[in-house]
């Protein structure tokens, strides 16, 4: 088989502990960022960058960001939408009033500014856990929304309360088109992918998993259950933040509250679910799939001469959906990405079963 690292020797700790440590994994990687970079922007058309490719890296980004809370660190969340909603409304005030501000600044800014609002509602992480914890994410989504659309001096005093996104620029380069705006998405997106991954695997992720499993084993040995939550709200929410952005500037084209609601917040956690908790490549999977099936749902049936309304698509999404997540979470609560490490691993043991 292919996927073999017979004769494949480290020769250092540093290349033991790689994030890639077999020259097949390197490959693999090589080969989708080559396609991601250069062959998408080449073959697709405007439809699918727009409809397809930009969402899916955000909310990709979105769903990394809840992962490193529920996934790595334990804490469950919620209020995924509101976070979002502040890094958008963030960004649009420093965009408006800085308007000679790098995007890339603008979007790190509403990423800090969502990561101190986090950690303002993961200070009752302290205290409560599990369901509880999770009615006051979703109290933090509600009040967030209601908020940004209380006072209109978030949206510049607009009396419709949309705000379209103000144009982009880097050093004088406009990003206004579908290829411009997929390609700064994926260059963010997959530097914060890289940063989260290290960040995961170091005594920092390190200290979240001892959270997550126990936290008082984990205070015994060291991780104050004080900064070990309050960093992973505080990481979880800048990516939420920047993620909600980019939403904004590079998806919608406008700023509104509504397009962050609850129904935002369940999507990024069941893709976070389907995709597999405590794993970034579970993250892009989730999203993934839960981006593309309803357009397979929507497409599949005209493929075979059937005509389905567009209500009985949606409902059968919303039982399609519920059917995913019970059955991730009793027979697979890590997701598609543990089935893929599964597969790898028989793959590596072939043909001598274990």
């Amino acid at each position: 088989m292919l996927y073999r690292e017979a004769g494949q020797f480290k020769t250092s700790y540093a290349a033991d502990q790689a994030i890639f440590p077999l020259a097949q994994d390197r490959i693999g990687m090589a080969i989708i960022l080559a396609v991601a970079f250069i062959a998408i922007p080449a073959v697709a058309n405007e439809y699918w960058l727009q409809t397809i490719m930009i969402p899916f890296l955000i909310l990709s980004l979105a769903a990394l960001g809840l992962n490193v809370l529920t996934g790595y660190a334990g804490q469950l969340s919620l209020g995924t939408g509101g976070f979002m909603a502040v890094g958008a409304f963030a960004a649009y005030k420093f965009a408006t009033a800085f308007p000679e501000m790098n995007i890339i600044v603008v979007f790190l800014i509403s990423g800090l500014i969502s990561a101190a609002v986090g950690i303002v509602f993961g200070v009752p992480s302290l205290r409560i856990k599990g369901f509880y914890l999770a009615v006051a994410t979703l109290a933090a989504q509600f009040f967030l929304l209601w908020l940004l659309v209380k006072y209109p001096w978030f949206y510049n005093y607009d009396p419709s309360g949309v705000i379209s996104a103000p144009p982009i620029d880097i050093f004088g380069f406009a990003i206004d088109t579908a290829v411009s705006k997929y390609m700064l998405t994926l260059i963010i997106v997959s530097v914060l992918a890289l940063a989260t991954k290290n960040l995961v695997r170091s005594h920092i992720g390190r200290g979240w998993m001892a959270i997550r499993d126990m936290d008082i084993a984990a205070e015994i040995i060291g991780f104050r259950p004080l900064t070990t939550k309050l960093s992973a709200f505080a990481v979880s929410s800048f990516l939420v933040g920047v993620a909600g952005a980019m939403y904004a500037f590079l998806y919608l084209g406008s700023v509104e509250a509504a397009a962050f609601d609850i129904t935002t917040s369940f999507n990024i956690l069941f893709m976070v679910i389907v995709g597999g908790l405590g794993s970034v490549l579970g993250s892009f999977i989730g999203a993934a799939f839960i981006l593309t099936l309803p357009i397979f749902l929507d497409n599949f049936p005209r493929m075979l001469g059937f005509e389905i309304s567009v209500e009985t698509v949606t409902h059968l999404q919303f039982m399609i959906f519920g059917a995913l997540i019970i059955f991730f979470l009793i027979v697979e609560p890590h997701g598609l990405a543990r089935l893929w490490t599964i597969t790898k691993e028989k793959l590596r043991a072939w043909p001598f079963p274990y």
